[in-house]
């Protein structure tokens, strides 16, 4: 999705009191090893090396997603022995970057703030690298450019800008009811950011290390917004939609200004958005001072911080291991088979960062229970991508193109709708170590609406295949078309790549392409992140606290405090500073 979100970290003391295992072992350094002997990855400084064989580990985490590296990077950091196992040739999943004729693309996320926060309220992969004692420079901006029916016009984020937007392109009622809105939503940002997303664990820690320590803080949020305030915060926990009717906010424009947001944010619309989530973002949107920011030398830098950060405190990554089978003995999980045949034992959890589908099939059959396989059988999906990822000529293109373009053909289909909404992220505007000397890299998407059952059962090879793939990303390419200006052509382009379904499935392991879980607030909820099977845990968007980046981090974090001490758990605290 569009964002690398940053979500509240008022929901998460409803998530935590599960069983967890502990340990405060303290471990040897070990070195990162491959076991197919993989160089240096396009990601940047990323580098593995040649050995083959380790046979075992304190904890083996599955994937190296962002959700993953975090788990993986913490627990390192907290002394234990962490091996991460990597089916593909690049670390990062679906935020990794790769490279073509000098051209270096994003995967995924593109659209980040947060990065250089700082504190109990910072964004929580923002917590998790200061912890592994790792930056990662940014650059800043303030805007991006909206193409909609009404028109276009380049959207500053910020208290202000915005009004002169509604005056020109929707109505008086439309700039009454978003000062109705902010004033209604900020406030409240301050509960829905008191409970550091670091300070949650898995067990009854949770008291310690995140009740009792942020309760002072808490308590102060809700005795400054005042009993009205208060009472709205009983809502953060419930759909966006209903603050929204609360307020009897009717303007179409503003309405559909929100879905919008929120499907950027959630792949849902407020109707099935958490209140907090969206609370969230328009504190880190619409007050003074906010700022996006892009991380230099592409996302494939948060990868390459992870990873660095991880292997400093002695984590191993192998890459091109793939794991056929999650090893369960007497009940427990004990380790994972890999396709080579190795097994490879974790003497004290297993951590699959997969889809919950995916995770399902490297399960046994016979130890996972009815009611955990009916839930996660149950659970509906996010549809896929489609994907256009083009390298050309910055020759004839505006010196002052921005970074982010969204388009939206048609508000009455709905933002969920395919091929309505298209984004578009031009990344070496910003940073232009992503292209060759005077040249663009480009990568435009839509987000979780494309249908996966339009081409399952495809051969990619096929004809039937290269023409729905010329069809579906038609809209695409007019998108770019749009947004570039007449110096652009397509038929210049150095390299067009186009993804489909079949493509994100391929090579993300993602379960039928999907983005993810599509679980609509107030009426359920992510899974929490321990399983049926004792020492077996997952993290990444299949968890809570659900889909995009910091929300991942969040995740992985959670697994990882939850498998360490209280003690071990509060001095990291401490340590960083919240």
């Amino acid at each position: 999705m569009a964002l690398g979100r940053v979500f509240p970290s008022f929901t998460q003391f409803h998530h935590t009191l599960c069983p967890s295992l502990q340990s405060s072992t303290v471990r040897k350094t070990f070195l990162a090893r491959s076991s197919n002997g993989q160089g240096p990855s396009s990601n940047g400084s990323v580098s593995v090396q040649k050995k083959k064989t380790f046979p075992e580990a304190d904890v083996v985490i599955i994937g190296s997603g962002i959700g993953g590296l975090c788990c993986a990077g913490l627990l390192a950091r907290y002394g234990q022995n962490v091996l991460v196992l990597e089916s593909h040739d690049l670390p990062g999943g679906a935020a990794h970057s790769f490279e073509i004729k000098g051209y270096k693309f994003d995967s995924g996320p593109s659209l980040f703030s947060g990065f250089q926060s700082r504190g109990p309220q910072a964004n929580p992969l923002a917590q998790v690298l200061d912890a592994l004692g790792e930056s990662l420079p940014c650059a800043k901006y303030d805007s991006w450019k909206v193409y909609i029916p009404e028109g276009e016009f380049l959207s500053r984020i910020g208290p202000t800008e915005f009004f002169k937007d509604l005056e020109k392109y929707a109505s008086p009622d439309a700039v009454r009811e978003w000062q109705k809105l902010l004033d209604a939503v900020l406030p409240l940002s301050a509960a829905a950011m008191a409970l550091p997303p670091l300070s949650i664990r898995g067990d009854f820690g949770v008291l310690s290390t995140a009740a009792v320590r942020y309760a002072p803080s808490l308590f102060k949020s809700f005795a400054q917004m005042g009993p009205q305030g208060a009472l709205g915060a009983t809502k953060l926990l419930r759909p966006f939609s209903e603050i929204i009717d609360s307020l009897e906010l009717k303007d179409p424009f503003i309405r559909n200004w929100v879905d919008l947001l929120s499907f950027l944010l959630a792949g849902v619309k407020t109707n099935g958005i958490l209140s907090a989530e969206m609370v969230y973002m328009f504190a880190e949107w619409y007050k003074p001072g906010c700022c996006l920011e892009y991380p230099l030398h592409g996302s494939g830098a948060i990868v390459d911080a992870l990873v660095h950060g991880m292997k400093k405190f002695g984590g191993r990554l192998s890459l091109g291991s793939h794991v056929e089978k999650i090893v369960v003995e007497n009940g427990c999980a004990t380790g994972v088979k890999l396709r080579s045949g190795q097994f490879v034992r974790a003497k004290k959890a297993v951590v699959s960062n997969a889809s919950m589908w995916d995770t399902l099939k490297l399960l046994p059959k016979e130890v996972v229970p009815k009611s955990y396989l009916d839930r996660i059988n149950m659970t509906p999906q996010c549809e896929s991508f489609m994907h256009l990822h083009l390298g050309f000529a910055s020759e004839g293109i505006s010196k002052d193109l921005g970074i982010h373009h969204i388009v939206v053909n048609d508000w009455e289909r709905g933002v969920d709708a395919d091929q309505n909404v298209v984004l578009i992220s031009v990344p070496s505007v910003l940073s232009p170590d992503l292209a060759p000397p005077s040249k663009h890299v480009l990568h435009a998407y839509m987000p979780g609406t494309e249908p996966f059952g339009l081409w399952e059962g495809l051969d990619r090879r096929s004809t039937e295949y290269k023409n729905l793939k010329a069809e579906r990303s038609e809209v695409m390419w007019r998108a770019v078309e749009r947004a570039l200006g007449a110096g652009f052509s397509r038929e210049k382009c150095e390299v067009k790549l186009v993804g489909t379904p079949l493509t994100h499935q391929r090579f993300l392991r993602r379960h039928r392409g999907t983005y993810g879980p599509a679980i609509q607030a107030g009426k359920d909820s992510f899974p929490g992140h321990s399983t049926p099977i004792p020492q077996f845990y997952c993290c990444g968007d299949s968890t809570f606290p659900g889909i995009g980046v910091p929300a991942v981090a969040a995740s992985g974090a959670i697994v990882a405090n939850s498998l360490v001490s209280v003690s071990q758990h509060s001095q990291l605290l401490d340590a960083i500073g919240i």
